[in-house]
């Protein structure tokens, strides 16, 4: 089993949220503990949701001119 840490989702325009990679919570900080399930954590995986979102918002934003 691999030790419990916190998976960091960055977002464009809102704050970082950080997943608990046991339970699923999400917390707003990176805490030692989480606070849902009290798994103790050992670090933090980045995850680049935010490249998802910017290509959504560049392809409503695209214009065809």
């Amino acid at each position: 089993m691999r030790s419990p840490r916190w998976i960091r989702r960055t977002h464009l325009f809102r704050r970082d949220e950080y997943i608990c990679s046991v339970c699923g919570a999400s917390a707003d900080a990176p805490w030692r503990e989480c606070p849902s399930c009290g798994a103790q954590m050992r670090n933090v995986k980045y995850d680049p949701s935010w490249v998802d979102e910017a290509e959504d918002l560049s392809s409503i934003l695209d214009d065809d001119w």
